[in-house]
């Protein structure tokens, strides 16, 4: 016989709150009902009303918003130039398929035909593009009120599998973004941005890219210099070093270093405003000494280094200049100073997060949804019998993840509470990687509620972090 929480079993001597529960068990399936004499009653009781209680809370949230339904249809394939339009009714019939172009006056005719055809009714926009070619169709429709639905491209090209007919033209997309925002109800609206978090994205975007051309041209010079002086490939790191740079603008072949000299070049390397310019042409001398052979490839070599030793040097001042104005627009958003608070976060990567959640977190329900976005949660692979089978997740913001791997890795350095968990995950047996991850997904928590409350960031004392070690 079970025991309930009070000590009273369930044979002739039922809990007195058991008789005015039972009529709540017979409206019940008669599946359930043997979990009564089974199981612990006031247990079932409690779990019978607080769902009583979400349903009726569910009910008058409901009741309150009133939403309306769609009636009508609207998929877009969102192209560069064209888009093509397909509106459809609640039975699926098609009753608009429309070529456009990305024009601000053909767009308007196209959402004002649409609307006429809905005579009344609401209407329901679905595209597959939220930003690029689909930016200006974005913002009329914003304009104008209508409801705006963002489903996937993957979600497009799989449930095309499920469709009549192998071809893919434009006309079937659009006819297919249509129904699936007809059929699904768990898509996520279009929603604008504020204008910080807007310059944000594009101007961190821009960094990322010229942070790949820096990478790209240094590994292109240093395959340059291999080809003709080896020694002086690998005497310096081209990537951190301004005086390295500079020698290639003007002393890049083992016969002109050799004639400038220690001296002289030092002089050179001085005036031109470079730091340790001593130890810099010690070094190249020395690496013009160690070869005398010219190679074949040295003439031509060296012109190309030239040029992209000075693209170098152009790419760092952008760069500079292009931190200056993240700096300078990220300051001005009302999480900056909330977000600069965590221990991780500079500006640059404080402003790369604000810009890829949009600048706030009206996107995402919940903290959870926040980390499987950013590629944080692990996701179930279950099946049959088989359970807790967790792996890495394929879809996420690739960068949002990049910005919190970071974050945690910077962190380490000035935050006692940050160091005693990754210590914790070492000793665990958990490798470096694993350990950084699961602290950015233990920040992403820190992080949701200080943007919530819009509170700074205050380090626990020892007592807590050593609950946390």
């Amino acid at each position: 016989m079970f025991e309930s929480p009070s000590g009273s079993g369930y044979g002739t001597d039922r809990p007195a709150a058991l008789d005015g529960s039972l009529g709540m068990a017979a409206r019940y399936p008669p599946i359930t009902r043997p979990l009564i004499e089974t199981y612990d009653i006031d247990r079932w009781v409690r779990t019978c009303r607080r769902g009583y209680r979400q349903g009726q809370q569910k009910k008058e949230r409901s009741e309150g918003a009133e939403p309306a339904m769609s009636q009508v249809w609207a998929g877009i394939d969102s192209g560069k130039w064209t888009h093509h339009c397909v509106v459809i009714d609640q039975s699926g019939t098609v009753l608009l398929s429309k070529r456009v172009e990305n024009d601000e006056t053909v767009l308007l005719d196209l959402v004002e035909t649409v609307v006429g055809i809905a005579d009344g009714d609401n209407v329901c926009w679905a595209t597959d593009l939220n930003s690029g070619g689909a930016a200006l169709l974005i913002a009329l429709l914003a304009a104008h009120s209508q409801q705006l639905l963002y489903i996937p491209g993957w979600i497009v090209r799989h449930a095309a599998a499920t469709y009549r007919g192998n071809g893919k033209i434009d006309a079937k997309d659009a006819r297919i973004i249509a129904d699936q925002a007809r059929m699904r109800t768990e898509l996520q609206p279009v929603r604008g941005a504020d204008q910080i978090s807007v310059d944000l994205r594009l101007l961190t975007a821009r960094r990322t890219d010229l942070i790949c051309d820096r990478v790209r041209a240094i590994n292109r010079l240093r395959g340059t210099l291999l080809e003709y002086f080896p020694s002086l490939e690998r005497a310096f790191d081209y990537s951190k070093s301004k005086a390295a740079l500079t020698l290639l603008s003007g002393y890049l072949t083992p016969d002109g270093l050799r004639r400038i000299g220690i001296v002289r070049l030092t002089a050179w390397l001085k005036n031109r405003g470079c730091r340790n310019s001593a130890a810099v042409a010690q070094k190249a001398v020395d690496a013009a000494g160690a070869q005398r052979t010219v190679l074949a490839t040295q003439a031509t070599g060296s012109v190309l280094v030239t040029k992209l030793a000075a693209e170098i040097t152009v790419i760092d001042h952008e760069l500079a200049d292009l931190d200056a104005q993240i700096t300078e627009r990220f300051t001005r958003h009302e999480s900056a100073e909330v977000l600069l608070s965590l221990p991780g976060f500079g500006p640059v990567l404080a402003a790369t997060f604000l810009a890829n959640i949009g600048g706030n977190l009206d996107g995402f329900d919940t903290v959870d949804r926040l980390a499987a976005v950013a590629g944080l949660a692990p996701v179930p692979r279950d099946s049959g019998r088989i359970s807790g089978n967790l792996h890495r997740p394929r879809r996420f913001n690739r960068r949002l993840l990049r910005t919190c791997y970071l974050a945690a890795l910077s962190s380490l350095k000035n935050s006692p509470a940050s160091r005693a968990f990754y210590d914790r995950k070492r000793s665990e047996g958990k490798s470096h990687k694993q350990a950084l991850i699961a602290l950015a997904r233990r920040r992403i928590n820190v992080i949701w509620a200080m943007l919530r409350d819009h509170t700074t960031y205050q380090e626990p004392g020892p007592a807590a972090r050593s609950l946390v070690a």
